[in-house]
């Protein structure tokens, strides 16, 4: 951590993102307001997502969001942004007394913050990411502050810089801010842009995924997104916390209010930067804004379904990948309709009723007819616990297949239904799965499930107690 003692967060990029001069200041952001729309939106905003580039760049785009705040008022704003200077593992809750703005100081929230930073030591009280320093200090937290000083006028600020944007990091933020807030009069402003430095065409293909995912109010999804390349956010995973966290404050559905990019501002399409704000209300039920990028309204992911043929024919990959790699022959099935999902998959082998191996992916990384192959040959030659699959015992592989579900984190045990979840626990270092089936097959009730998942990941069998152990349950369509 960084020893700087930094009572008072003095402006980094006052000058250079915005004026610095406050009344100058005061009448951009004044100006900004006045040219947008207030969007109307059923309950009080929960949470804002929020572009952080120059004023002149991404101001208007922002002023879409913050605009909605006037006439509201909240006890603390916790801004979460990315790290753009330095590198940290983690999450720093600011411990200074203030963060400085041409509009004066905003005060920080002490209570609050020292509240949400001893929930989960990934989530720590420091300045660490927060210095403004003789270099130029981040600016994606700093920006935000003069757009609320002008709509709220006097509020208290809890400041959260995220250095690495890991899922493990995504999920520890998102949990512990709704632990924090529950209860609370806070509004959640997550910071980011979108895709940087690629062809206004390339921009808009990779910032359409980003949206689906928010527009589908689905943090998990947008994860995904991020991780295979499909869509870039600076700040994908502050989006992905603040949205976890919203869902568990009571947030109902999501509205994207304005997508654009710099080239709408520079009138160069070469090199653009993306920009994007949306709300999430509580009791939500109007239908979402349609963005600029003609995207369909915030819904309902649908449903994941595999018929009786895809079923067999999964089956079917299953025992050509085996049988081709006893041949020491390659084997890629072809593409089928309706099996390029992406989905995590585990692939169970017994002979006689007895176990012969079991390996899988808990979180998809490519089509499903893939997955499944590679799982299979995993299972059958790579499973550590057993020797390699022989020729000789390929006729009686008996083969089951488990389709899982995204992971769904458990607050409650008593969520947990036996026969329908399966669990998987992360305390630590270690962590442990097992499938829904598992459960069923040996006569256990949520207690023993739960004990036996803290086995299998080499912990004791009561640490599903533990204070920081994460609990998850998915389902699985086993065939």
């Amino acid at each position: 951590m960084s020893n700087q003692n930094l009572d008072i967060r003095k402006p980094a990029v006052a000058g250079l993102f915005y004026p610095s001069d406050a009344v100058t200041l005061t009448k951009t952001i004044a100006d900004l307001y006045a040219r947008v729309e207030k969007q109307p939106v059923d309950g009080s905003p929960l949470a804002l997502i929020v572009p952080h580039a120059g004023y002149p760049y991404s101001g208007h785009t922002a002023a879409m969001a913050y605009k909605l705040l006037e006439g509201e008022s909240y006890d603390a704003v916790v801004v979460v942004s990315p790290s753009h200077r330095v590198f940290f593992k983690g999450s720093s809750v600011f411990d200074g007394a203030g963060y400085e703005t041409p509009l004066g100081v905003v005060d920080i929230d002490k209570q609050l913050s020292k509240k949400i930073a001893s929930i989960h030591p990934s989530v720590y009280f420091s300045n660490m990411g927060h210095a403004s320093g003789s270099a130029r200090g981040e600016h994606a937290l700093e920006v935000q502050l003069p757009f609320l000083q002008v709509v709220l006028g006097k509020f208290k600020l809890v400041a959260v810089v995220m250095g690495d944007q890991e899922e493990d990091s995504i999920n520890s933020l998102g949990e512990t801010l709704a632990a924090a807030l529950k209860d609370t009069n806070t509004l959640l402003v997550a910071s980011t842009d979108l895709s940087h430095f690629h062809s206004q065409k390339v921009a808009l293909r990779l910032d359409a995924a980003i949206q689906s995912a928010v527009e589908h109010f689905d943090p998990d999804l947008l994860v995904e997104t991020l991780e295979s390349g499909k869509g870039e956010a600076c700040g994908g995973g502050i989006v992905a916390a603040v949205m976890k966290a919203a869902k568990r404050l009571g947030g109902k559905g999501i509205d994207v209010l304005e997508y654009t990019t710099s080239g709408d501002t520079t009138g160069d399409y070469q090199e653009v930067v993306g920009y994007l704000s949306a709300v999430i209300a509580i009791e939500k039920t109007a239908p979402a804004a349609k963005s600029v990028l003609g995207s369909v309204a915030a819904k309902a992911k649908p449903e994941f379904a595999l018929s009786d043929d895809d079923k067999k024919r999964l089956l079917a990959i299953a025992r050509e990948a085996i049988g081709n790699h006893l041949k020491d022959e390659p084997y890629l099935p072809s593409a089928i309709e309706g099996l390029s999902t992406e989905r995590g998959v585990f692939v169970t082998l017994k002979i006689g009723g007895q176990l012969r191996g079991c390996i899988g992916l808990l979180k998809a990384r490519e089509p499903l007819h893939k997955a499944v192959a590679e799982m299979a040959v995993a299972a059958a030659f790579e499973d550590p616990r057993f020797p390699p699959v022989t020729a000789v015992e390929f006729d009686r592989l008996e083969y089951d297949i488990s389709v899982l579900s995204p992971l769904e984190r458990v607050h409650d045990l008593g969520e947990i239904v036996v026969g329908r979840d399966g669990l998987m626990i992360k305390l630590d270092l270690h962590s442990g799965l097992l499938l829904p089936q598992v459960a069923t097959e040996n006569g256990w009730d949520r207690t023993e499930f739960l004990e036996q998942t803290c086995l299998k990941a080499g912990l004791p069998k009561n640490s599903y107690k533990e204070k920081h152990a994460e609990i998850y349950r998915f389902s699985a369509d086993v065939f």
